[in-house]
């Protein structure tokens, strides 16, 4: 009887739309968590959380692992990031060295070793100093050759250590390089 009368609200009022807006209405908080909400699916002993833990390491490591292999900036060690080594990683790949040769070589000269033949004796005597010497002077012909190249071409990039580094994956066996080669022998590395 003493009620304020008012009139009655349309059934659908109109949609407006504020410029700069989102184009819809917000939606409710018990609509919004409801589409949040997951089932909680979490182990029913240590056992199972342990097994979980142990292959959801497993896969980061088989992750980090791929990535480290492909060069991915993210994925490799401290000693492997970074432009500069990257430079000297493709200057060494993309070249033929006696140090990469030089597990096969040691191979051969123990087999000769073990050969009844005066000449074998000779040649497993000197071979291995010989060998050495080359690999040494090799590798301070790389180390020295891209310290120049880094310094020209990163002249604000911190070049230390990268001689060693150089003539280190030099001596490592192509196939067995990680990160793993991503220039092929004799190709020209891009200015």
């Amino acid at each position: 009887m003493f009620k304020r009368r008012t009139p009655e609200a349309p059934a659908n009022p109109p949609q407006v739309v504020k410029p700069g807006g989102k184009g819809r209405p917000t939606p409710k908080r018990r609509d919004a968590e409801q589409r949040r909400r997951q089932p909680i699916t979490a182990p029913a002993t240590g056992k199972e959380a342990y097994k979980r833990r142990r292959a959801q390491l497993a896969e980061n490591r088989a992750k980090a692992r791929e990535g480290m292999a492909k060069g991915e900036e993210k994925h490799l060690l401290k000693r492997d990031k970074g432009p500069v080594r990257r430079l000297a990683r493709d200057y060494v790949d993309a070249r033929r060295t006696v140090g990469s040769y030089l597990m096969y070589a040691m191979f051969a000269i123990v087999l000769l070793s073990m050969m009844p033949v005066p000449a074998a004796k000779l040649l497993v005597l000197f071979a291995p100093p010989v060998l050495l010497v080359v690999v040494f002077g090799e590798g301070l012909m790389l180390s020295r050759g891209i310290k120049r190249l880094a310094a020209e071409r990163y002249p604000d990039e911190d070049t230390k250590g990268v001689g060693m580094y150089a003539a280190m994956r030099a001596m490592q066996i192509r196939r067995l390089r990680v990160p793993n080669p991503q220039v092929r022998v004799g190709e020209k590395l891009d200015v």
